[in-house]
């Protein structure tokens, strides 16, 4: 009797190896390989020489290919179509993940709901009953006469029905949960990952089918399994708790039918997530007056203009080494802007210790928060309240100079429209003559223009 063949497959990766090592040489993950079992050639062939989903296989020129408008269809919730890039598009496949109990479940049900009157929807569980997910329509008062639910997880059948039911829009919650026969191992590892991603993609694809597939994260908030499971998907959304409490974000980090970065904000309340129409309140304070070491920047998340406030506090430091704390920017980039400020600002922090916060929060990775934070410490350390109805953005360079960021006009007309009436930016960054931001605009070139400006 032949012996069973047996490969092992990094579970980082997906990478595979004839034999077991300890680090795997593709990614360079420790004890990452797994044994698995490969499947049967009769399987592997299983297929071969039908047209693929992509199309016929022939080489044209791409003068020859015409373009067709990729229709839309909306989810009913505009946060999430925001994300999506305009709403759902037939065949598309969006992979979404979160922590544990943060309301994945409960905003498909709710897309789910929004779209039945206009699409055929099915609910494919694999980690609840179906009195469970029952149970959650109730309470969340949606409407559960005409959803079709299936609790199954082995991948065949699951297509095998939905080819029957032909549903226009299908969730399957979770991917980690569903196996295929063809393979031997457990669901959940790296080999049935792949195999049942990729045939739900290709009933997708063959059929027009919008997927939405639930993800599991790991502990370091990245998608669990191997990383081509991001790959064979068009969307990638991350659903993340960003500030610890009832308030939900939605982020793309993939998108082939939209704009990546762009970002989605919910509140999760007793009857479901609800939209947020205004996200700049959530992350702005309301000082009865002003105070020391709070400055309001405007970030971009996306295509999507934000208010945030950024905090500074700078103290004594009873320490050989005085302490650099950001909490929402980079910690590195925060002590190169304390170097820039002390040599082309004359202001020394050598012997303090300055910890920086973005309240509510938000990581901000973007470059136009150099200029807020310089002036969010220099406020604290002065023990100067920066004016009221002031806002600032712009990169800082080493030689001192203030530098452009996109999307400054649209930054400009967020902040005129919360009322704030000031705005130091590059000059770059100024609108061009015969545009009205609505906001009073003091360019800078230079950080010592800024520093003049307060």
């Amino acid at each position: 009797m032949a012996k069973a063949k047996t490969v092992f497959v990094c579970d980082q990766c997906g990478a595979q190896q004839p034999k077991w090592a300890g680090q795997c040489p593709d990614c360079g993950a420790w004890n990452s390989l797994v044994e698995q079992g490969v499947a049967a050639s009769g399987a592997a062939a299983k297929g071969r020489g039908r047209i693929g989903y992509a199309g016929e296989a022939r080489v044209r020129l791409l003068r020859d290919v015409a373009p067709e408008e990729t229709p839309r269809t909306g989810t009913g919730l505009a946060e999430l179509d925001r994300v999506l890039g305009g709403g759902l598009v037939p065949g598309s496949v969006t992979l979404i993940g979160g922590d544990p109990g943060i309301g994945k479940s409960t905003l498909l049900q709710q897309m789910l709901a929004s779209t039945q009157p206009r699409l055929r929807g099915l609910y494919v569980t694999g980690e609840e009953s179906l009195e469970q997910v029952h149970l959650r329509a109730q309470r969340l008062g949606l409407p559960t006469g005409e959803l079709a639910v299936l609790a199954e997880t082995c991948v065949e059948r699951i297509v095998a029905l939905a080819g029957a039911e032909q549903p226009q829009l299908m969730v399957v919650d979770s991917v980690q949960t569903v196996f295929t026969e063809t393979l031997t191992s457990a669901p959940g590892s790296v080999s049935q990952l792949r195999e049942s991603a990729a045939a739900l993609v290709r009933h997708a694809k063959t059929t027009g089918t919008a997927l939405v597939l639930v993800g599991h994260v790991t502990k370091e908030g990245t998608i669990a399994g191997p990383r081509v499971l991001e790959h064979m998907v068009d969307t990638v959304l991350y659903f993340q708790d960003e500030t610890a409490s009832r308030y939900r974000v939605i982020r793309a980090v993939k998108n082939r039918f939209g704009a990546v970065n762009e970002l989605g904000v919910f509140a999760m309340t007793d009857t479901g997530l609800k939209e947020v129409a205004n996200p700049s309140a959530i992350f702005l304070s309301r000082h009865e007056a002003a105070v020391a070491g709070s400055v309001v920047m405007v970030a971009r998340e996306g295509t999507r203009p934000l208010l945030v406030e950024v905090q500074a506090l700078v103290d004594d430091s009873h320490l050989h080494n005085p302490r650099r704390v950001a909490l929402g920017p980079d910690a590195g980039r925060l002590a190169m802007l304390l170097a820039v400020l002390h040599r082309h600002g004359g202001i020394g922090l050598s012997d303090q210790d300055v910890f920086v916060n973005v309240v509510g929060g938000m990581r901000v990775h973007e470059t136009a928060a150099d200029l807020p934070i310089v002036l969010a410490a220099l406020s604290s350390f002065r023990d100067k309240p920066l004016p009221q109805g002031l806002v600032a953005f712009g990169e800082l360079g080493l030689a001192g100079e203030v530098r452009p960021v996109p999307g400054g006009e649209e930054r400009l007309r967020e902040a005129a429209k919360h009322g704030f009436e000031r705005a130091i930016v590059p000059a770059a960054n100024a609108p061009r003559k015969g545009r009205d931001a609505g906001i009073r605009v003091i360019p800078v070139k230079r950080l010592s223009e800024a520093l003049d400006a307060l």
